[in-house]
C-alpha cells in the first residue's frame, strides 16, 4: 500500500512539473535586465542593431548616438543627420544609411570611423528605411512623397523610385527579392519587387489601422504588422491574407521579429513591449512587458536576442536620455 502512494505521488509530481514546462514554454520570460545611461539633447525615434558589428544606432533628430552594447557605453556618432529617422547598415560594403527627413537626403557613412562619405538626395520626407540582401539595395520610405526611393547600397547611386500610393512608414524584406512597406493613411502593406521596383500587391491590413511597425518571419512567410489601434495584423506574405489580429499597447511605432525564438514584438508608447508568438499552431500574446512610457521604438539584436528600447523621464529631463535592455536574466 505504501509502495502504491509513492507511485501515486512520483505520478502527481510528473504532472504538476509537466504543467510547470507549458507554461514556462508560453512565458518568454523577458523583463528590463539593464538600462544604459547616454543623455543629451534631442528627440528620438528609429534604432538599428548591426548583430555582428556590435553597434547600437539610435536617432537623436539632427545626429546618431553610436552605442557599444555589450559594454553599455556611447563610442561615437554620426554627425549632421536634419531630421533623422532610421538607419540602414550594409556590412558587405561596411557602410550605414540614414534617412533625414528634413533634408530628403541620405548620409552615407563608414561603419569604422562613422565619417560621411556621401549624402545623395532622395524622395520628399524620407522616415522608414532597410538594406534588403537579395538586391544589394537601400531603400527609404518617404512619407512626403508617398514613394520609395531605391539606392545601390555599393555606389550610393540612385536607381529608382516605387510609387505607392500612400504614406510609407516602416517595412521588411523577405531576402528573396520582395520589400513589403505600410501606409499608414491608406491601412494597407504594399509588396514590391525589390529588382523591378514595381508593385506587386497591395492589402488591406482588416481590423488594423494605422499600420507603422512591421517584422517578418521569412521561413514561414509572415507579417507582423503593429497597428495604432492596438492591434498587431499577421498577414500571410504571399496573398496578404490576414491570419490573426491580436491585441497590443496603446501607440506602437515599430516591430520586429525573433527568427531564432520565432517572437514577434511591437514597442509601444504606452510603456509596455508587446510579445507574440505561436502556442499550438495558433499565434497569441505571450507577454506584455513593462518599459517606460513613451518607448515606442526599438531594435533587436538577433545574436544576443536582447531588445534595446530608447528612454526619457520628459522632454525637460534630457539628461535622462536612456536605452532600455529587455531581455532574459
Amino acid at each position: 500500500m505504501a509502495r502504491m502512494r509513492i507511485v501515486a505521488l512520483a505520478a502527481l509530481v510528473v504532472l504538476f512539473a509537466g504543467y510547470g514546462l507549458a507554461a514556462d514554454a508560453t512565458d518568454p520570460g523577458y523583463s528590463v535586465i539593464k538600462t544604459i545611461k547616454v543623455g543629451g539633447e534631442g528627440s528620438w525615434d528609429y534604432c538599428t542593431v548591426d548583430p555582428e558589428g556590435r553597434r547600437l544606432y539610435v536617432s537623436r533628430a539632427t545626429r546618431v548616438i553610436v552605442i557599444d552594447p555589450d559594454k553599455g557605453e556611447v563610442v561615437g556618432e554620426v554627425k549632421d543627420t536634419p531630421g533623422v529617422h532610421g538607419i540602414a547598415i550594409a556590412p558587405k560594403h561596411r557602410k550605414g544609411f540614414t534617412s533625414n527627413g528634413k533634408d530628403s537626403t541620405v548620409t552615407i557613412f563608414d561603419l569604422k570611423d562613422l565619417k560621411e562619405v556621401a549624402r545623395p538626395k532622395v524622395g520628399t520626407g524620407p522616415d522608414g528605411i532597410l538594406y534588403d540582401t537579395a538586391t544589394d539595395r537601400v531603400f527609404t520610405f518617404n512619407g512626403g512623397g508617398n514613394d520609395a526611393t531605391a539606392l545601390d547600397a555599393e555606389s550610393g547611386n540612385v536607381v529608382g523610385t516605387v510609387k505607392l500610393e500612400g504614406r510609407p512608414e516602416s517595412g521588411a524584406s523577405d531576402g528573396k527579392g520582395t520589400v513589403f512597406v505600410n501606409l499608414v493613411n491608406k491601412d494597407e502593406v504594399v509588396a514590391f519587387d525589390a529588382k523591378e521596383l514595381k508593385v506587386k500587391g497591395r492589402w488591406a491590413t482588416g481590423e488594423g489601422k494605422g499600420p507603422t511597425g512591421m517584422g517578418m518571419d521569412a521561413a514561414k512567410n509572415r507579417l507582423f504588422v503593429s497597428c495604432r489601434n492596438e492591434k498587431m495584423v499577421i498577414m500571410d506574405a504571399d496573398k496578404g491574407k490576414v491570419i490573426e489580429t491580436l491585441p497590443i499597447g496603446k501607440g506602437t511605432d515599430y516591430a520586429a521579429f525573433d527568427p531564432e525564438r520565432g517572437l514577434a514584438f511591437s514597442s509601444n508608447r504606452d510603456g509596455t513591449l508587446t510579445i507574440v508568438g505561436l502556442e499550438k499552431d495558433k499565434y497569441k500574446v505571450l507577454a506584455n512587458v513593462k518599459t517606460q512610457e513613451g518607448s515606442k521604438t526599438m531594435a533587436l539584436d538577433t545574436k544576443t536576442h536582447n531588445v534595446y528600447l530608447p528612454a526619457m523621464k520628459s522632454r525637460t529631463e534630457p539628461e535622462t536620455f536612456a536605452i532600455l535592455v529587455v531581455g532574459k536574466k
